[in-house]
This record gives structure tokens, C-alpha cells and sequence, in this order.
């Protein structure tokens, strides 16, 4: 009877444009989750570093610890669906628990509801942060549930004849993930900002003299707080959580429509106790007078059925194909990572617009929108024209194609470390000199000797091995010492004779491709600097470093008795500049000639669009790696182990995430291109294995493959009812386990198809 019932044929789901209706509930499903998750791990780092107050490497520590366990949940979510819930089921309730770890997390993300004192500042930082950490746990089981289930739930929509739409839909539902991601990538940050301040400046003249007068706009961004006003990131994990709910409401819609399989038992621990009995049972008959048989889990036949062992040769098969792939992923991740610091010392200017060294990481999703149905409808097609451009290869060739954008970066490194200045290693310290006395000297610094005019600099950093003698004047003279791998600058000063004040300098290029602007005041009182509504804090006559964007920056300058000047200074990417105010310097319509800007560092003059080039390889690669490793996990997967290979492959990203940090760690490698080159040539031996493998792999039809063993002969049933006689109970069991499995290969005999 229960045989009889599973046989039923599938029901028949309304189509339009040959696709089932159902998948389209599912593809808008996958977009607002895509879109969750990704615009909530937009500004994550960031809440981490300005509103719980982490330094950048444990919130780096916190945040990839978080996107691991996105990846290793995928493995409980699919035991949860193949064995218990079902793929529907299992959706909907991990969707539940994902959108409420968003909600926790946009809660966490509200000052006020701590700051008793109304300061703006939460009391109870720890309250925050254990709703931050229960909220992201809650997503990372959430988001990594349901991973595993929501492609194969697509593919089991599709009928025995529509295998191109079921090809289409892997890529359509590829597309989905990275549109939610482009958008959701540009949208959040836009909600996190917080108000800005837009000075336009007008000059009115008058017949007694001239007066510049300001008219002050703002434009503000979303900001958030009853007491104070900050950075809204409630809203900017609120949206992704509506969007979450909007995911879970348009899945539950579509659920009459669904085709839905029935879980077929725990296949996890039926086929690790079937694995674990064949290894111990060939172990007993290592001998050599027992015959050989063709495959090692045929071992297993003694206690389990045919199907069964056939079922988990088809998984193991597959799942050996996947050892070398978690390193496409090592090299993909670092997108967000090693290219976007690489990305910090490029110029990105683009005329109409100026892009962000974070913002390139968009390249990505723009040219999978792209680059997808030009696969799909065009370069897949002209290339089976010519040979059999298998799944297998497809991957192969999407690996190379990484391997290739590494070494794109590595070329590209080699031009930006050409323009990036020369600091100095730890034994050795870099000094430059800046003149803030009235007239030109000429100063000795060793065996150096140095002009410098009046408020004016030495154009480079001069290297000294820790200390060197520096002579003033005739008479005058100073051993200095610098602290190893330092800059400084020393500005020489007039009093009862030369003297000098030395300042620590930037070592580093600036973060984010902004600029490193400070103030040396020499005017002799109090001034108040601005820039952009920044006010420069003077410890002493050199300001602290302000980090100020690309473009036009003003300088506002007032004394204590209200005058002011104005400076300009137009501002590239990475550039590092002190702006001098020399003693001589007056207020009035003529005060901006008498600033100079001494540039420490010069701005970026490698074109951010360079790196295009690595972007279209990588996401080419992309696009041929990771829709067809979807769609071939689905195809060569048994049918009752679909979720457990799709999570399988997903397991893969997370291990290629540990591989940067083992290479990363081990290599220590002085020269970044150096690491690229090691990075695609790892890949390079992996594709190579790769290909070894897949040569030798044989598709197969799980369909036919479980057919064959639909019915069992009956004298195997005697054997197995005869060797399962010692054990109380064990073959009632057993027998209800075949059953299901005998069952399920006749129900999802209709529906699997050969990719």
C-alpha cells in the first residue's frame, strides 16, 4: 500500500514559458535572502570597529569567523532536510530563525537602548555585544541551513524532459545571488551613512575692502538615535531583515505549487555505518585466500542491500571529485581582501565619478549579471560545436581561468610597487627636513648636504642606518638618533639660535585610498584648523594626521579673534601632505599664498581600472566553476543524497577560506606579487590534478543506476535475513530501510536526469 502511494507519478506543477511556475517564487526567494545576507555583511566589520569599539584584527578575527560557520552549517541543514524535515520544511523553519537573528542583530544596533546618561554612547557595551553574537549565530544557522536545500528544492521542480531548463534555472538562480548582492552591496552602506556637510562659498565684494561669506547646506544621510545622532546601523541590518521576512512570506506563498519530496530516512548514518562496516569487513578478510571483489564497499553486501551501496558509490565518487576544488575558492575570497588593499594604493577616478577601493569588489556581481546568459546562450553553445565541453572540463577551465587573474594581480602589483614610496625596513629610519625659518639654509645631515629654502622641504626621505649627525650651522651640531623602521620629519626652527623639532610620519600608505593631511604651525598662537567640518588636534606645533577623501579639500583657518582664510588643496588617492603656516603669514584676501603644502607621499597614479582585468578572469572563472558545480553536484547525486552534496560543495568555500590563512601564514613573503604568483600556481597544480581526475571519472545516471536495484533477488533477501538472524530486532529494521530506499529510487526514478 505505502509502495503503491510513493509510485504515484509527481504531480504536474503550472508552467509558463516551459518552467515550472513554482521556480519562480524560489528564484525571488533566493534573491531577498542573497540580499539579507550580503547588505547585512556590507557594514558588519564596521559595526564591529565604531559602534562595539573592536580593534581592526579582532573584528577581522570575529567577522571571518563568522563567514566560516555560514559554510559549515550547510552540512547540518542538509542532514536536517534528507533525513527529517524535508527540503520545504527545512527552508521554512531555518528561514525563520535566520530573519529573527536579523532582527536581533538590528536590535543590538540601538544605542538608546542602553545610553542612560543620553550621551550617545551605549552603558552596557556587553549587552550589545551578546545580542551581536547571538544574532549573527542565529544567522550562520540559519543562512547555512538553508543553503544546501534551496538549489536542489529548485531542481526537483523539473520533469525528465525539461533538463535544459533545469540547466537554465542553475544559472538563472546563480544570477539571482549575485544581483541581491550588487544591490544590497551599493544600498546598505547608503542606509549606514551618516550626515554630511556641504560648504558653498561665496565672495561678496564691497567698496571698502572685500568679505567672503558662507552659505552652508546640509544634505543629510539616514542617521539614527533619540539622544544623539550617529551612524544608523539599526536601519542598516533592519532593511536586510525586512528583506528576510519578504523571502520567507514569497517561499510560503509559492508552497502549493512546490513539488516535494519526502525525506528518505537518515541516509547520514546509514551511509556511515555502511561505510564503516565494508572497511572493517574487508579488514577481517584481508587474507589472501579470500577472492577479490571489484569495488571496496561491495564489501558491505553481507548486511546491506545493493541499492544502498550503490547509492553511496555514486556520493563518494562525487565527493572525491571535490578534494581539490577548495582552492578556487582560496583565491576567489580574496577579492574582499588582498585586492581590495590593492585596490587602497590606486587612483579611482573615473571622471564623472570616483570609486572607492571597497566599492571595486562590485565588479564582481556586475559581470556575473552579465557574463551569465552570455555563457549560457552564446560561448557554451559555440563551444560544443567544436568538442563536448563537459561539466568536468567547464570546471577545469574555470580554475585555470583564476589561476590566470592571480597572475593578472601579481603583474599589476609589480607597476603599483613602482609608484609606492620607499620605507624603510626595520634597521633603518627616514628623515626629511622641513625649513620654517625666514630665510635659505644649507644644512648637513652626514656626508649629505641639503638646501633648503625658506619654508620649504627637502623633496625625499633621507635613510639612515639608526642615528647620523646633522649640522645646522658652522659650530652647530646634533647626533640624532631614529627609532628603526620610522619616518619623521624635523622641522628646523629659529631661536636664540637653529634648532629642530623632530615628528613621527606615516609609515604605511593611508587606509581606503584616502588621504593623510596634518597642519605645522609656525604663526606663533593658537590657531583653529578645519577641513570638511574635521577639526586638526595640535599637541604641540604639528597637528595629528586627519584622513580626508579624494577631491577638493578646504582649509578654514581662524585665530581667537575671528578672521579666517581659506586654503585649497585638490587631493588624489593615498597621498600623505603637511601644510605649512609660516610666521609670516597674515590674514586678508591674499592669505592662502602664504600656505604651502610639503607633500610627504604622493597620490596613486595606477589606474583602478587595471584591475577590470583581473575581475573579468576571476568572475569568468567563476561563472564556469560555480553554476556548473551546482548543477553537476544535483545531477550526479543520488537521490536521496542531493542536499548532502550540495552541501558538500559549499563545505568546500569554507575550507578554501582556511587555505589563505595557512598559506598566508606560512609563506611570509616580503613582496605581495610574490604571494599572488604562489597562489596561482598552487591553483595551477590543483587544476592539473583536477584534470587527472576528472579524466578518469565516469558519468553516470543515478536514475538507471537505482532502477537496476528496485527490486531486489529474493535469494539475496535470504542471505541478508539470514546473516541479520543474531540480531534482536535488526532485521525488521533493516528491511524497513531497504523498503524506504527501494521506494524512493522508484519515486525519484521520474524525475532525475543525465547532465
Amino acid at each position: 500500500m505505502a509502495v503503491e502511494k510513493i509510485k504515484k507519478p509527481k504531480k504536474r506543477s503550472a508552467t509558463i514559458f516551459g518552467y515550472p511556475l513554482s521556480i519562480f517564487f524560489i528564484v525571488v526567494n533566493e534573491f531577498c535572502e542573497r540580499f539579507s545576507y550580503y547588505g547585512m555583511r556590507a557594514v558588519l566589520v564596521l559595526y564591529f570597529k565604531y559602534f562595539l569599539k573592536w580593534d581592526e584584527d579582532f573584528a577581522t578575527t570575529i567577522y571571518h569567523a563568522f563567514v566560516a560557520l555560514c559554510y559549515l552549517t550547510p552540512i547540518l541543514g542538509a542532514i536536517v532536510a534528507d533525513s527529517w524535515l524535508g527540503k520545504f520544511k527545512t527552508i521554512v523553519y531555518l528561514s525563520i530563525v535566520y530573519a529573527v537573528g536579523q532582527v536581533v542583530m538590528a536590535v543590538s544596533a540601538i544605542q538608546d537602548i542602553t545610553d542612560a546618561n543620553k550621551d550617545g554612547t551605549p552603558d552596557n557595551m556587553t549587552l550589545h555585544v551578546a545580542l551581536s553574537m547571538v544574532g549573527l549565530l542565529l544567522i550562520a544557522l540559519g543562512t547555512g541551513g538553508i543553503k544546501p536545500c534551496v538549489a536542489a528544492f529548485g531542481g526537483d521542480q523539473f520533469e525528465d524532459h525539461q533538463e535544459k531548463q533545469r540547466s537554465t534555472f542553475f544559472s538563472i538562480f546563480y544570477l539571482s545571488i549575485n544581483a541581491g548582492s550588487l544591490i544590497s552591496t551599493l544600498i546598505t552602506p547608503i542606509l549606514r551613512g551618516r550626515a554630511t556637510t556641504l560648504k558653498l562659498i561665496t565672495e561678496i565684494k564691497y567698496t571698502a575692502g572685500s568679505q567672503t561669506d558662507f552659505c552652508v547646506l546640509t544634505f543629510s544621510a539616514q542617521t539614527c538615535g533619540i539622544h544623539i545622532q550617529q551612524e544608523c546601523y539599526p536601519l542598516a541590518f533592519g532593511v536586510p531583515a525586512a528583506l528576510m521576512v519578504v523571502a520567507l512570506i514569497v517561499f510560503i506563498v509559492g508552497s502549493p505549487m512546490y513539488i516535494r519530496n519526502p525525506p528518505q530516512g537518515n541516509i547520514i548514518v546509514k551511509v556511515c555505518k555502511c561505510i564503516g562496516f565494508a572497511v572493517k569487513n574487508r579488514f577481517r578478510h584481508r587474507s589472501s585466500q579470500y577472492p577479490k571483489r571489484e569495488h571496496w564497499m561491495d564489501w558491505a553486501e553481507e548486511k546491506y542491500d545493493k541499492l544502498l551501496i550503490a547509492q553511496v558509490k555514486m556520493a563518494l565518487k562525487v565527493l572525491f571529485l571535490y578534494i581539490p576544488l577548495p582552492m578556487f575558492w582560496a583565491l576567489f575570497d580574496q577579492q574582499g581582501s588582498r585586492w581590495t588593499f590593492q585596490a587602497t594604493t590606486m587612483n579611482g577616478n573615473f571622471g564623472a565619478i570616483t570609486i572607492q577601493p571597497d566599492q571595486m569588489q562590485t565588479v564582481n556581481p556586475i559581470l556575473i549579471l552579465i557574463l551569465v546568459p552570455i555563457m549560457d546562450t552564446l560561448i557554451y553553445p559555440l563551444i560544443s560545436k567544436c568538442f563536448n565541453f563537459t561539466p568536468l572540463r567547464r570546471i577545469t577551465v574555470g580554475m585555470f581561468l583564476a589561476a590566470l587573474a592571480f597572475v593578472a594581480a601579481a603583474l599589476l602589483q609589480i607597476q603599483i610597487d613602482k609608484t609606492l614610496p620607499d620605507f624603510p625596513s626595520s634597521t633603518e629610519g627616514q628623515v626629511k627636513f622641513i625649513n620654517m625659518v625666514n630665510r635659505d639654509l644649507q644644512i648637513q645631515a652626514d656626508n649629505q648636504t641639503i638646501s633648503l629654502k625658506a619654508f620649504g622641504a627637502n623633496e625625499d626621505y633621507l635613510t639612515f642606518n639608526n642615528q647620523f649627525t646633522l649640522v645646522l650651522e658652522p659650530g652647530q651640531q646634533y647626533n640624532v638618533k631614529l627609532d628603526n623602521g620610522t619616518r619623521n620629519t624635523m622641522a628646523i626652527i629659529q631661536g636664540s639660535k637653529l634648532g629642530f623639532e623632530k615628528f613621527d610620519d606615516m609609515t604605511s600608505k593611508p587606509e581606503k585610498g584616502e588621504n593623510a593631511l596634518r597642519v605645522l604651525n609656525g604663526f606663533g598662537s593658537v590657531l583653529n584648523v578645519t577641513v570638511r567640518d574635521k577639526v586638526f588636534n595640535f599637541t604641540s606645533n604639528m597637528s595629528e594626521y586627519l584622513s580626508v577623501s579624494h577631491g577638493k579639500a578646504e582649509f578654514m583657518i581662524k585665530d581667537d579673534r575671528g578672521s579666517s582664510c581659506i586654503y585649497t588643496q585638490e587631493l588624489g588617492f593615498g597621498s600623505s601632505y603637511t601644510l605649512i603656516i609660516p610666521s609670516t603669514f597674515t590674514f586678508g584676501e591674499m592669505c592662502s599664498e602664504n600656505i604651502k603644502a610639503v607633500m610627504d607621499m604622493e597620490p596613486n597614479t595606477v589606474h583602478m581600472a587595471w584591475q577590470i582585468i583581473q575581475y573579468f578572469l576571476m568572475t569568468s572563472g567563476e561563472v564556469v566553476f560555480s553554476v556548473t558545480g551546482l548543477e553537476f553536484s544535483y545531477s550526479q547525486a543520488p537521490s536521496n543524497m542531493k542536499s548532502v552534496l550540495q552541501a558538500g560543495w559549499l563545505l568546500t568555500v569554507a575550507v578554501g577560506n582556511i587555505i589563505v590563512l595557512i598559506v598566508a601564514e606560512a609563506a611570509t613573503l616580503k613582496d605581495q606579487w610574490a604571494e599572488y604568483i604562489l597562489f596561482a600556481s598552487l591553483l595551477v597544480l590543483v587544476c592539473i590534478i583536477f584534470a587527472i581526475m576528472a579524466y578518469f571519472y565516469t558519468y553516470t545516471d543515478p536514475t538507471k543506476i537505482e532502477a537496476q536495484f528496485g527490486e531486489m533477488e529474493p535469494e539475496e533477501k535470504e542471505k541478508r535475513k539470514s546473516f541479520d538472524m543474531p540480531r534482536k530486532g535488526s532485521a525488521e529494521s533493516h528491511k524497513e530501510d531497504r523498503r524506504s530506499s527501494d521506494s524512493s529510487s522508484d519515486d525519484e526514478c521520474t524525475k532525475q536526469t543525465k547532465i
